[in-house]
């Protein structure tokens, strides 16, 4: 229980205010300090670089650089004073920061929780940069970023991992600590960044006691604060962060499990609940200050990667209808082909489809939360489907396939978090035309930590396989992450498992591997 932490109970016209002040609030934040105003030390005087630090969105100029001030992770404030404070940031082109290319400060809000989002820009494009804050006479770790090609470059390669699904109570993260010793450009973080529920007061499958105040679930923007301060106190997360740039999205359990714009089918309206995990997403992760409609922030993503790749990353959460023919497990329903059934929202649709048409990209990759493939439960008698994922939205599917082929997209691959389980998918032109022609090629990626060492969903996945014959591979019972490879030739994916995620050290190992060739929807296994 939290005590003297005023609960968001929100109607939705306050949410939507709500909405643009945090707007207002993220871009005061951008603004020049006033030197004169001296920072008051946290109370207790205890580090406040805790969280580490982070960068994402990057471009060919630029980049976010993110941390958070917060000496006390599980106290309401985090152990700050009430009032914004100045902190200072240095970017170089080496660890020793002997070669300074910019600098400055800028303000860490309270109304913010002292998180600090820095969007440098005037950058060289594609070359590696090192940055690090300071407040007061502390010293935050030193981060590692880089900036993208220029959209003109040619040829090159680009190296990324994506990974989601990091219950803390699962599991250690000994994923994250091999990923930071690779050679990579970037990060997908596709969704499940953290969980919603509370937390044991032996801190699950850790075994590590945690303070009472996280027992109970975030349903405030205070303890929402919390449970991403406990997730990014991980060292081996932190490692990674401050070794790539991330770009990332959110799935369901950012805010509430299976849930559709403000709809739950626990709750019915959650905007509330929405407004606080929100915010509490954009204080801790490294993008920029949010864009906002009359209604939503917006989070979408595009990445030129020179003119070897387009990254889309979408928001497959924000703007979905309730799926028409019932919410998780349930028959296919005719309601689901309405066109005007939206997984994206018509604007996100619009963005993407008007980006896939105009892209030059040798390959075009598509980040996403939930899986794009049919998964058929029952066979050729039956019509039971998963409609949490695209499954639900099928004329919506049919809209993106068909955007790849009209507009003739070179070498659509998604990218997938959300099912704690691998696969790898032949993309069908129509999944109810089972003999329609692949017109791309999906990864489905299995979870960080989430489901422990368990073996849950190969026997519950495993016996519908047969059924779905676009399914190339299938793994339910691994931890791990996608490390993949884009050149002019190939995109190369290797499945990186570790033996075990009860303890931070364990070993890793490529389990299977499988390449796209330059113009040949669907992966074959090397």
């Amino acid at each position: 229980m939290i005590h003297n932490t005023p609960r968001l109970d929100l109607d939705r016209r306050t949410f939507l205010a709500s909405l643009s002040a945090l707007a207002g609030t993220a871009a005061a934040a951008q603004l020049p300090v006033d030197r004169g105003n001296a920072a008051p030390p946290p109370k207790g005087g205890g580090y406040p670089f805790r969280l580490g630090v982070a960068s994402g969105d990057i471009s060919s100029t630029g980049a976010v650089l993110w941390t958070r001030l917060v000496p006390e992770l599980f106290e309401p404030g985090g152990g700050m004073p009430r009032r914004k404070v100045p902190v200072q940031w240095q970017v170089s082109t080496n660890e020793s920061f002997r070669g300074i290319v910019r600098s400055g400060s800028a303000w860490a809000l309270p109304e913010l929780a002292h998180s600090v989002h820095v969007e440098v820009d005037g950058l060289q494009p594609d070359r590696e940069w090192f940055y690090r804050f300071r407040y007061r006479g502390d010293v935050s770790p030193v981060g590692r970023t880089r900036t993208a090609p220029a959209a003109s470059a040619s040829g090159g390669a680009l190296a990324f991992a994506f990974a989601s699904c990091q219950a803390w109570g699962d599991g250690y993260y000994p994923s994250y600590r091999h990923m930071a010793e690779e050679d990579l450009d970037l990060v997908l973080h596709l969704g499940d960044y953290v969980y919603e529920g509370g937390i044991g007061a032996n801190g699950g499958y850790r075994k590590t006691p945690v303070p009472a105040v996280l027992r109970d679930a975030p349903r405030d923007v205070e303890r929402w604060r919390m449970q991403y301060a406990l997730y990014k106190s991980d060292e081996e997360l932190q490692r990674a962060h401050a070794r790539f740039p991330f770009m990332v999205t959110w799935d369901d359990h950012e805010m509430q499990n299976d849930y559709a714009n403000t709809r739950s089918q626990y709750e019915g309206d959650i905007s509330a609940l929405r407004a606080a995990a929100y915010q509490a997403w954009y204080e801790h992760q490294p993008v920029r200050r949010p864009s906002r409609s009359a209604t939503s922030p917006v989070i979408y993503r595009r990445l030129q990667w020179g003119s070897l790749a387009q990254l889309d990353l979408v928001d497959g959460r924000q703007y979905r209808d309730v799926p028409p023919c019932g919410w998780g497990e349930a028959p296919a329903c005719e309601a689901a082909y309405d066109p005007s059934v939206t997984m994206l929202g018509r604007a996100q649709e619009r963005w993407l489809y008007d980006g896939l048409r105009a892209s030059r990209a040798q390959w075009n990759i598509l980040g996403n939360n939930v899986m794009l493939a049919r998964l058929d439960h029952d066979g050729p008698a039956g019509d039971r489907l998963w409609h949490d994922a695209w499954d639900g939205f099928p004329a919506a599917r049919k809209r993106l396939t068909d955007t790849w082929t009209s507009a003739g997209v070179s070498n659509p691959v998604a990218v997938t978090g959300d099912w704690h389980s691998t696969f790898v998918n032949d993309i069908r032109a129509d999944f109810d035309a089972p003999d329609s022609p692949t017109v791309g090629t999906e990864f489905v990626g299995t979870s960080i930590s989430s489901n422990g060492d368990g073996a849950v969903y190969g026997p519950y996945y495993g016996p519908m396989i047969p059924f779905n014959p676009h399914i190339r591979f299938f793994d339910g019972d691994r931890r791990g992450y996608m490390r993949c490879r884009v050149d002019d030739a190939q995109m190369r994916v290797d499945f990186q498992t570790v033996t075990t995620v009860s303890t931070p050290d364990a070993p890793e190992s490529t389990f299977a591997s499988w390449v796209v060739e330059d113009g040949r929807p669907g992966a074959v296994r090397v």
